[in-house]
């Protein structure tokens, strides 16, 4: 019997190197699909440090073009598309509108397209997000709140979601979205407030540091494991029929208590070390996210397992950790 075949857009983002990691645990033969960047050195950095950069198989391409997105699913023929690429920086998409709106959104069309023309039986995720509810209709989030996007990226992922629901709808196509809430790791780009804060705590402990400049310390946020969640986005395309679902701890706390976590691990008081800076703060913000889990836990059989707590000391560690080895501390 053949390994099933796993197409990864994004694949050396965070989610798609935990999702890498998880597929070939399953005996799944992973695709990547890789946006050439004048950054090639550090390209496959989070595969690397996952030990697994040699048995994903990168292929050069670009949501943004329809013909190579064909060439490419032609080639590999793929029995799952996972659609993880993306703009993501929340802040970036006020200063690039059209470039988020082009890859996030009409991005996530050409793959849905692709896969009509080439392989419409192959099984398709959309990581739709939770800035799409963005000024809150609902305290807590489910599949059934109206959506009230509040930046352009998550006006973007908007128009990705509900081209992934019209695809099915209209072709019959297997494709599901996974609304997933903020999650989060070791693997966390820098520019996140969560990787920006464990670092900084890491930076402060070290002496290399004494200050972290932060925006809005009072938005709230659902925060998960990273590695829990893309088990979600598998369990979608394992059901007989495509659906949408949030993926969520369905605990909230604001970027101050995930300060105060981060700093009392290393024994530090956050307001000895932690100023606002207005540099940081969104146009319009999203001020609290809080998801309901019930759907996916009662459908896929999920859960979080990683909590909050857990997931702070995994990222601080890994911060102090990789410091030491580049100051040689």
């Amino acid at each position: 019997m053949t390994a099933r075949r796993a197409l990864i857009t994004g694949v050396t983002g965070q989610d798609g190197a935990y999702l890498s990691q998880f597929l070939l645990s399953k005996g799944y033969e992973v695709h990547g699909l890789l946006r050439r960047s004048a950054s090639a050195d550090v390209v496959n950095s989070r595969l690397t440090w996952l030990g697994i950069a040699d048995q994903v198989i990168l292929h050069d391409g670009n949501l943004t073009d329809l013909s190579g997105l064909i060439r490419t699913l032609t080639e590999i023929r793929p029995d799952e598309i996972y659609n993880l690429a993306a703009q993501s920086f929340v802040k970036s998409s006020w200063q690039q509108p059209l470039l988020t709106g082009t890859v996030t959104g009409l991005g996530a069309g050409n793959m849905l397209e692709a896969v009509r023309l080439v392989c419409p039986t192959a099984r398709f995720y959309q990581a739709s997000s939770s800035e799409m509810y963005g000024l809150i209709q609902e305290p807590i989030q489910s599949e059934k709140t109206p959506f009230y996007p509040r930046s352009p990226y998550a006006v973007a992922k908007l128009y990705a979601h509900w081209m992934t629901v019209n695809y099915r709808e209209s072709f019959g196509l297997h494709a599901s979205s996974g609304i997933l809430f903020n999650h989060e790791s070791p693997l966390r780009g820098i520019e996140f407030v969560t990787r920006k804060i464990t670092d900084g705590v890491a930076r402060i402990k070290l002496g290399l540091r004494n200050e972290l400049a932060l925006g809005n310390l009072d938005a709230k946020r659902d925060w998960g494991h990273a590695r829990d969640y893309v088990k979600a986005m598998w369990l979608m395309l394992q059901q007989d029929k495509p659906d949408d679902y949030v993926v969520a701890t369905g605990r909230t706390v604001s970027v101050r208590e995930f300060c105060e976590l981060a700093f009392g691990y290393v024994g530090l008081n956050m307001d000895d070390h932690v100023v606002v800076d207005p540099r940081y703060l969104r146009p319009a913000e999203v001020e609290v996210l809080l998801g309901n889990p019930t759907k996916a836990t009662e459908a896929l059989g999920w859960t979080a397992e990683t909590n909050l707590e857990q997931l702070v000391t995994e990222m601080v560690e890994a911060d102090l950790e990789r410091l030491k080895q580049h100051t040689h501390l």
